[in-house]
This record gives C-alpha cells, sequence and structure tokens, in this order.
C-alpha cells in the first residue's frame, strides 16, 4: 500500500480518464482536503444525488483511486470512502496518440483554469489581506530534460509537506489554497 507521499505513476488511460471527470475530479479533491466521507456527505458538499455520488464512487474505486473505510462505518449499511494514498503522477509520452488521454488531459486543465477562474470571480468577497496574498507567476527558463526532473522534485518536495502537515492551532487564520504547477516547453 503507498503512502500518503508515494508517487502512483498512473500507465492506463482509463485509469486517467476515471480521474479526469469533473465530478469524479470533485470528489478527490474533497477527499483529499477533508478527509473519509460518505456518499450522502459528499452529495451535500456537491449538491448531486447520492445515487450519482455513488456510481462516481466506484468508478473510482475500480481505477483504486479511492478505498473503502470500513472501520468508520456505524453500522453494515454505511459506507465510508477515502482517497487512496500516494501522489498521482503520469506523464503525457506514456500514452501517445490516445485519444482519451488527451481528453484527460484537456478536463484536468480546464479543472485547474476554473480554479482560478472562481478566485478572480470572488476575490472580492475576501478581506484585503488574502486579495494581496493571491499569487501567480510564470517564468521562462531554458532547462534540460534532467534540470527539468530536478525542478519537479524540488517542487513536489516543497508542496507535500504543506498538504499534509497538521494545521498549526496557533491562532491564525488558514484557508484553504489550491496550488497548481505546470512547466511544458514552449516559445513566447
Amino acid at each position: 500500500m503507498p503512502t500518503d507521499r508515494s508517487r502512483r505513476e498512473i500507465r492506463d488511460s482509463k485509469v486517467l480518464a476515471a480521474m479526469s471527470h469533473p465530478l469524479r475530479r470533485r470528489l478527490l479533491d474533497i477527499l483529499r482536503v477533508d478527509g473519509p466521507a460518505t456518499a450522502s456527505a459528499l452529495s451535500a458538499k456537491t449538491g448531486q444525488a447520492v445515487g450519482n455520488i455513488s456510481h462516481h464512487l466506484k468508478v473510482l474505486a475500480t481505477s483504486e483511486l479511492v478505498e473503502e473505510v470500513p472501520e468508520l462505518a456505524r453500522d453494515r449499511r454505511e459506507r465510508w470512502w477515502r482517497r487512496s494514498p500516494g501522489v498521482l503522477s503520469w506523464s503525457p509520452s506514456d500514452f501517445p496518440d490516445d485519444p482519451v488521454a488527451a481528453a484527460a488531459e484537456s478536463l484536468l486543465l480546464d479543472r485547474q483554469a476554473g480554479l482560478v477562474r472562481q478566485w478572480f470571480a470572488e476575490r472580492e468577497t475576501y478581506p484585503e489581506e488574502w486579495r494581496r496574498a493571491a499569487f501567480t507567476a510564470d517564468h521562462w527558463a531554458r532547462l534540460s530534460v534532467a534540470e527539468l526532473a530536478e525542478l519537479e522534485e524540488r517542487l513536489l518536495a516543497l508542496l507535500a509537506p504543506l498538504a499534509d502537515r497538521e494545521v498549526p492551532d496557533d491562532g491564525q487564520e488558514r484557508r484553504l489554497v489550491f496550488l497548481s504547477v505546470r512547466a511544458v516547453p514552449g516559445t513566447p
């Protein structure tokens, strides 16, 4: 069983497609952020019907992206789910000419862009200090393949402890922050 910080390499485009569906991606995010939940609790958080949530949880379970947590159930009818441990990772080069993988990548990019657009639409509802703290950055750098791989390792090593840490009880306000990093070859 992988640990929360271990990396799970996605090699099957069906798994990539399963995790790329907009609702399933949202369910994965909720389970990652909030921890284990029942289909009913996930229904309340997403506004979707419990039956629809159950269907999507089964799809995610088939791809081993979520797993049941029977020890949390109060009785035999109650089913709790959690996101399977490990950081999900894949490379588009593992799916050459695979239209399922191409569509999945596009859906994932849409999800990330949608979260940023949501921030822009709602930012005026946040206090000034949060509006100032949020940032966007982009850079250009000439890198070798090895340097790009090293950059990925360093960025993931920087981000993982933030996601996995116990939140300090020090009286400071903490809000959920979406972090996204992409590094792709391109031209200005």
